[in-house]
């Protein structure tokens, strides 16, 4: 078992680190600068992670897995709707909604996090690209859909708002964007 104590100092170690990425950005954050805000010592944070992108990355893996919502019994129209809304809040959040530019402004500039910031965004598109095949082959959806199209449709519906106009997306109008792409075409 984990000692509680271990894990309340990591814990805000890295809620510091999302805070101080969206507070100045990836080339402004420092191992030093994520101690000062966590009010802990460097080396309790190098105990834990080699460096700021271990850190980083670390700090967005562990708060996506606590936000995922549980999508029980949903069909799968109801599960991409429930998981847009999921993600239009998340961008939203004025600390996560920040760290979007800052992680594409350190992608720019090293390598390592562009990896990152590649690896980490594929990895939860495929999980919606796999949720609207499903429902191809269910029948929920038409067959005339592509996928990977509709997916970079719904998420850039999102994120467009988010980074080119003053205003954020409607968590709210997450179904109706659904039915706009998905349920256009009918069915077969």
């Amino acid at each position: 078992m984990t000692d509680p104590r271990i894990e309340r100092s990591r814990e805000v170690i890295l809620r510091a680190a999302v805070q101080e990425l969206a507070a100045v950005g990836y080339g402004g954050v420092t191992i030093e600068s994520i101690a000062a805000r966590a009010g802990v010592a460097k080396s309790t944070i190098y105990r834990h992670w080699p460096d700021k992108l271990a850190l980083i990355a670390d700090a967005f893996e562990t708060f996506h897995e606590r936000m995922v919502p549980d999508l029980g019994e949903l069909s799968v129209l109801e599960s991409v709707a429930v998981l847009l809304r999921h993600v239009a809040e998340v961008v939203v959040d004025s600390t996560f909604s920040r760290c979007i530019p800052a992680l594409i402004e350190g992608a720019e500039r090293d390598p390592r996090v562009r990896e990152f910031h590649h690896r980490y965004s594929a990895e939860r598109r495929e999980a919606l690209i796999d949720l609207i095949a499903r429902g191809i082959r269910e029948g929920e959806i038409s067959a005339d859909v592509d996928p990977e199209l509709a997916t970079s449709t719904l998420l850039g519906a999102i994120f467009y708002r988010r980074l080119m106009t003053a205003s954020a997306f409607d968590p709210g109008q997450a179904g109706q964007l659904v039915d706009l792409v998905l349920s256009s075409a009918p069915a077969r």
